[in-house]
Formats: structure tokens, sequence, C-alpha cells
């Protein structure tokens, strides 16, 4: 069964909202959506404006250049009251004039007088000047008078001039903006409607059932209806949906993990006791025997001692090792060739058999905890051992090869055997604990407890390769300890004479 981390009993309050604000992800996209849509509808207006009060004069001063050139066809230069009244009314105009070969002369006089208009140049114009035009004409006094100039199109000439009330024209934009702001509002409503569907349908709706799935492995990680269910979307949800199963399937792993590490934990904290009971009898049993004072049996002697004294070490590390607690290395300089002579003979590694072969010479050392140590070259080696033979066709014999390297302040410890390699299923997970066994029946907590072991040195375990031909480890070690002293053999023997 796996443990579920229950939330906080006191979680902090959610910081109190300063302006109202929709909660959740929809509609605060509706509420975006209607914002950016409305003010691209209030960037189409002042164009749209500028545009119809534009086309609005020019069809002024087209109408006032007709009736120029209807005045200019009577011979007399003069126009009638009937013609000239006409021409008031299609073009608006108080008066027309034009400019010929450097010549300004007024078509249409005025029947009455005026006061200044201001102008507008529909020859040349900035588009600054263009947009600002429309609120101009709208915010200028009542009763204003507007002086247009443009270019020609019936005659030749310099330019037209039309001279009219800016009235008619106000009229005219206000019912247009209220024309205009009603289709905008319309198209953009529309518009933001169907983009908020599209993104509701596209990006909310997904990211609510991820957030769902979320909370509810959160609630319960073993209720198998938590679990993400993997669409078959290829852009960033479905990678999210995917990284996301992913995840669920690892934290469901680790919880796995570790509650088998704190029932291991219990079991070992239970037969604990029991088992120092064990092992203190058998030390008094070693005690007794030693009291016989047989050579064999105080050659043997030693070996039994330490191993019973790492047995009773062992039994406590894996305790502590289920509470995910490994104490830290007491680290001190130590000779290596003997530490690795010992840890192959706890090992098992016999010449007749798994042999153990090194060029480390006597005098190299390195820093390290020495019970730490052991364990870790002990779990290396008889994991070379049992490799080897297990092999159906070496008969039980092989080598396993140790060498010394110092690079950038570390010491790389690496063990080379002619075994048969890592199995391809075991590769993925060879340092996870209860997953990373290589043979049938194993715990996988060897290699798991070593590469900690290593880690807390300041170094690391690590596979760098595996094959047919063979496993090779690197042990890294932090520190480049100085070799022991050499040790004159003549001057050794005249001080023991």
């Amino acid at each position: 069964m796996v443990e579920t981390v229950s939330p906080s009993e006191t979680e902090p309050a959610p910081p109190r909202k300063r302006f109202p604000w929709p909660g959740g992800l929809s509609a605060r996209l509706l509420l975006f959506t209607a914002v950016v849509v409305a003010f691209g509808g209030l960037l189409i207006l002042p164009p749209a404006l500028a545009a119809y009060e534009e086309q609005w004069l020019l069809d002024r001063v087209r109408a006032g250049e007709l009736a120029s050139t209807i005045a200019e066809s009577d011979p007399e230069l003069r126009v009638s009251d009937a013609v000239a009244n006409q021409m008031f009314d299609q073009a608006g105009a108080v008066t027309v004039a034009v400019q010929v070969d450097g010549a300004r002369r007024l078509v249409l006089p005025p029947k009455q007088p005026f006061e200044t208009p201001y102008l507008v140049d529909l020859r040349r114009q900035n588009p600054g000047s263009w947009l600002a035009a429309p609120f101009f004409t709208l915010t200028s006094p009542k009763g204003s008078m507007v002086r247009v100039m443009a270019e020609p199109r019936f005659r030749k000439a310099e330019f037209v001039e039309v001279v009219l009330p800016d009235a008619p024209l106000k009229a005219k934009l206000v019912g247009y903006f209220w024309q205009l702001a009603g289709v905008t509002v319309f198209v953009a409503g529309l518009a933001g409607l169907l983009v908020y569907a599209f993104l509701n349908i596209f990006l909310v709706r997904p990211m609510q059932r991820i957030t769902r799935a979320m909370e509810a492995f959160r609630g319960d990680p073993d209720d198998p209806a938590a679990r993400i269910v993997v669409s078959s979307r290829r852009d960033e949800i479905g990678r999210a949906e995917l990284e996301l199963d992913r995840m669920q399937a690892d934290l469901l792993a680790a919880l796995a993990s570790k509650a088998r590490l704190a029932a291991l934990g219990e079991a070992v904290a239970k037969i604990n006791h029991d088992l120092r009971n064990m092992l203190t009898s058998a030390q008094m049993a070693s005690d007794r025997l030693a009291a016989l004072g047989d050579p064999k049996v105080a050659q043997a002697l030693p070996r039994l001692e330490r191993a019973l004294d790492r047995a009773i070490t062992l039994a406590s590390d894996v305790m502590a090792y289920g509470k995910s607690k490994e104490p830290e290395p007491v680290t001190r300089v130590i000779p290596l060739r003997p530490a690795l002579e010992m840890a192959a003979e706890d090992a098992g590694l016999t010449p007749q058999g798994v042999g153990l072969e090194t060029v480390i010479g006597t005098r190299e050392q390195v820093l390290a905890d020495p019970d730490q140590l052991h364990r870790i070259l002990t779990n290396l080696l008889r994991n070379a051992r049992e490799a080897i033979e297990g092999a159906p066709d070496r008969g039980g014999k092989g080598k396993v090869f140790v060498e010394l390297r110092r690079a950038d302040g570390m010491s790389i410890l690496r063990l080379s055997d002619d075994g048969p390699g890592v199995p391809e299923r075991a590769r993925a997970n060879l340092f996870q604990p209860f997953v990373g066994s290589v043979r049938r029946g194993g715990t996988g907590l060897g290699l798991a407890i070593a590469r900690e072991l290593a880690q807390g040195h300041g170094g690391d375990l690590a596979l760098v390769e595996t094959g047919p031909g063979g496993s090779v480890f690197d042990l890294t070690l932090a520190g480049v300890p100085d070799p022991l002293p050499e040790v004159d053999d003549r001057a050794a023997d005249a001080s023991a004479s």
C-alpha cells in the first residue's frame, strides 16, 4: 500500500484580492478576449473616420470643380442664379475658386460674409494629420467653415478650392461613427466568441482536465482513475499530458519504494535486537576458541572477528538505510592496497577461482571512511565474482582487475572484470533500490548503498561500460593523499638489531 501524504492542517490563507478579478482560467480568457477585440475595434475607428471624411470632402471638391467648368463655359464668364443655386445645393459650398498659371480666380462668389475657415489640404497630408482630421472636425466650434484644397480632375489647373460649413460633415461623421461602432461591436463580439470557444475547447478544457488529474492524484495516488489519460495530441498540451503521466508513474514507483524501505526499516528494527544477541554469543564463542591455543584456530579468528564486527555494523546501517538515513563518513587517510585485499578476501575472491589483479602499489593511499570503503569494495568485488561464477561457460574462473588514477583532485578507482556484463534489463535502474538487482533473488540494495556511500565521500560510483567482455565501474573519491613514505629495509633491519 502506497503512503499518501496528507496536506498540512494549517495551510496559509490565500491573499485577499485588492481588485475584483475572475479566478477561473475560462473567465479570465473570456475577459481578455473581449478586451483585446474591443481594443482592435478602437484601432479601426480612427482610420475609418479619416477615410470617410476625406472622401466626403473630396466629393464636395469634385462638385465644386464641375461647377467651375460650367461657369467658364458661359461666354461672359458668369453663372445664372438658377445654375448657381443648383451648384450650391450639389456641392454645399459657400464659394469655389481655382488657380491656373499662378492666378487664383473665384468662380462661385459667396452670397454673404463668413468667418475665417480652417484649412484641409487634400494634396499633402501626413498620416498623423490625416488620422487627427475627423477629431479636429468633431471638436471645432459650432458654425465653423472649412476650406478644402485638392488637385483637379476635370480641368487643367493647379488646384481647386471650396469653402463650405462643416456642420453637415459633423453630422455625417457622428452618424458614420455610430454605424461603424455598431458593426465593430457586432463583428468584435462574434470574433471574440469564436476565439473564446476555440481557445476554451483546445486550451482551457485540456488544462482543466490536467488540473483535475493532478488534484485527484494528490488526494489518492492509489486510485487508478486519478491517472491522467493521455490523448493523441502532439502539441504542447499533449506533451504536458505525457510528462504528467510519466511523473505520476515515477511518483508511484518512488512512493512504493519508500513504503518498502519503511517496511524494511521496521523489519530490521525488530530483528536487530535478536541479531545483536546472536552475534554477541558468536563473539563469546570466538573468544573461547582463542583461549584453546590452537594455531589454526588463532589464524582464522581475526577474520571471524572482523566478519562479526561488520555484521553488527551492517545490520545497523541497513536499518538506517531503511529510514533513508546513511551515517556520515568519518574520513581519514588509509592505505588502499590492504583495504582492497581485505575486501577481496571478504568478497570470496581466491586465486583458484575468481582472482584479484592490481597494479596499485603498497604506498598508495585514499581519503575515505575505512568501514564504508570496505562495504563499497566488498559489494563491487562480490558482484563481479557472482557474475563470473554465474556464467555457464566460465567454470567459475575469472579475474577482477583494479587500478588507481588521479585527476582534478579526485582519486578514481577503476574495477574491471571479464564476466558476462550487466543485463540490458538491469542497466536503466542499476543503482535504484529493489529494482536494480542483476541476479535472481537479489534485493538491488547493494549498488544503491555503495553509490550513496560514494556520494557521501564527495565522489560517485558509475558504470563506465559493460558488454559480453565484462563490466567496468569507476569509484570516485574526493582528495589525492600523498603516498606513504618509502621505508629503507637496511635501516629498518639495523634498528631492529
